[in-house]
This record gives structure tokens, sequence and C-alpha cells, in this order.
């Protein structure tokens, strides 16, 4: 007997994706139901009491009806949503952490929701490196003032240059799946690697004092914690040497961005590079978009086909496991 499968993909992790995995990993086969949300051609954002979804809980509703397990990366699972699903039995979301689903909720209705760790790790440590390499070596600047027909000798002036990464001191806000393969990727430049985690056992490590103090290169990869909020302020970017570069591809929560963009304004700083914002889409007439020696991405440093492809399989090899009565791995409820 199969069951019935809802796949709410979008426009990244798409609903093929998800079908292949599922047959690919489900015995005895799917009865499989799509919905396609709009993300990433319209932005997530709060639904109801979650945050980063696609708002759709209407659809969702309706396209549950008879449902005992769902696959998605941005359908929101919301208590509404579950009031009005009770053959819901699993929701599988495709990202490194459910944020979109009210875990509480969903256990109350004895429903179970997983995730999908590391799907984007090797994605956002290639990002991170090209972020840090770009803010380094005015890569986007010089290649605008090319586009628009100038040919600018200033950047080759000492001031103007940035440090190499062999020889330099990198630290590390974190040394999860991100920040341990950025650390790979970064020794094989010649750079040495500090870290700050107290959530690691890692021999060597440092305090977030010594990290700043020390490293001309920063980069984030923390998780968005209340501990963690604003972790990065004003202080902390004083304590690091002059000059220095920040990236940031982890969370905008970590940050304060004012207090960046006074660093970058008054040249402690020699460079910044940041995917993630306080605020998505950034608003207009942010600071953001006039600060110089500024990089910035919109928010896709985990993107790749691998990722979206990692994503469909994690949670469909999941979905098996639930088929077969086995315990699930990457289990957020109680």
């Amino acid at each position: 007997m199969t069951i019935r499968i809802l796949a709410a993909g979008d426009h990244f992790v798409r609903n093929s994706l998800f079908g292949d995995a599922l047959r690919r990993e489900v015995p005895g086969g799917v009865d499989l139901s799509e919905l396609t949300l709009p993300w990433p051609v319209q932005p997530f954002g709060r639904v109801g009491e979650v945050d980063e979804a696609s708002d759709v809980e209407d659809e969702l509703i309706e396209a549950l009806r008879g449902v005992e397990v769902c696959v998605t990366q941005m359908a929101p699972l919301t208590k509404r949503v579950l009031d009005a699903s009770p053959d819901l039995r699993l929701f599988c979301v495709s990202r490194g952490g459910p944020v979109n689903a009210n875990l509480e909720a969903a256990a109350r209705a004895g429903v179970a929701v997983t995730y999908a760790p590391g799907r984007n790790a090797v994605a956002t440590a290639e990002h991170t490196l090209a972020m840090l390499l770009a803010a380094t070596r005015r890569i986007p600047q010089t290649h605008a003032d090319l586009a628009g027909g100038v040919w600018r000798g200033d950047y080759y002036t000492y001031d103007n240059v940035g440090p190499e990464l062999d020889g330099s001191t990198v630290g590390l806000v974190g040394y999860g799946a991100i920040g341990s393969r950025v650390a790979r990727m970064l020794e094989g430049f010649g750079a040495e690697v500090l870290v700050h985690d107290p959530y690691v056992d890692l021999p060597g490590k440092v305090e977030l004092d010594e990290l700043l103090r020390r490293s001309r290169f920063v980069s984030l990869h923390a998780r968005a914690t209340p501990e963690t909020a604003g972790m990065i302020g004003a202080a902390e970017l004083a304590a690091m040497p002059r000059g220095s570069v920040l990236v940031n591809c982890a969370r905008g929560a970590l940050l304060d961005y004012d207090a960046l963009c006074d660093a970058l304004d008054s040249g402690h700083l020699f460079g910044a590079a940041t995917d993630v914002f306080p605020e998505e889409p950034i608003p207009a007439g942010s600071r953001l978009l006039t600060t110089p020696n500024l990089v910035m991405t919109p928010h896709l440093a985990g993107a790749s086909k691998e990722t979206a492809m990692k994503a469909a399989s994690i949670v469909a090899a999941d979905v098996a496991r639930y088929v077969r009565g086995e315990p699930l791995a990457h289990l957020a409820t109680p």
C-alpha cells in the first residue's frame, strides 16, 4: 500500500527533484501530488507564527487534504495548517533548520518534523571563500569601473591593495559543517586558522576577543540564537586589526550592520562581504547600499545544484525510514 505524499517544492528545490528522490528511496512506490511555491521569485517572510516561509497557508491546507507526508523547503507548518490537516503525520523540511515549522504545535498534533542538516555546507563554504577573496581583491569594484569604461591605476597603490591569505590569520566564529569546511579550504591557501565555538570540543580554540584581536580576516559561521544575536557589534569590530576584512555568510542577526558601515566608512576595516542582512530584501535608502568597500550577494551562499539535489535526497531518505517503521535520522520534534 502506497502512502499519499505532497511535494511542496519551489523554484530551487523543485518538485521534480523531490519526486525523483522519493521514487528512488521509498519502498513500494508513492502516491505523489505537487504544489509549487513561489520562492525565490517571491521572498519568504513571517507567516503566522513561523519565520522564513512562503505565504501559502490556504493553498497548502487545500493540497494537504488526505495527505500523510509532506516534503517541502518553504511551506509554512503553522498551527492553522496543522489544525486543518488531520491526516498529516510527517513534515519534512529540506533545509538546515525547520524554522518554517511550529515544532511545539506539530508535536501536540502528533506530526513528526524532520530537516536536512548539512545540505548546503559545501556551497556555503565555497561562497564564503569567494566573498573573502572578492572583498580583499576589490573584484566587484574594479569590474564595475572597467565595465563603465574607467581604468583606475590607483587601485595598485599600497594603501588600496589588500592582504594575502598566505601567512595571514583567519578567525572562524563557528565550527560546524560549514565553518570546519572553510577551515580546510583556508589551510590550502597557507592561512593560520583560529576558531571560536563554545559548542565544539576542539583543541586550541580561542575566546572571541582573542580571535578578533589576532585575525586579519574574520568569517562568521554561528547559528542565530538568542545568545549569538548581535555578537559582533561596534566594540568587536574595533577590536579587529585596522585594515582587516569581515565576512558574514551565516545570519544577519549575528552582526550590527550600522557598526559595520561605520567601520568601513572610517577605514578601520579594509573591506567586508555579506550574504545575509537584518532585513531582506534590503530596504531602499539603507546605508548598506552606499557604504564603500562592501561586497553583497542576496542570501544565495547555499545555492548550488548539488544543494538542491542533496536537500531532496536527505528528506526522501527520512520518508523511506518512516515507511519502513525505522527511527527518523533528522527529527526536530520530540
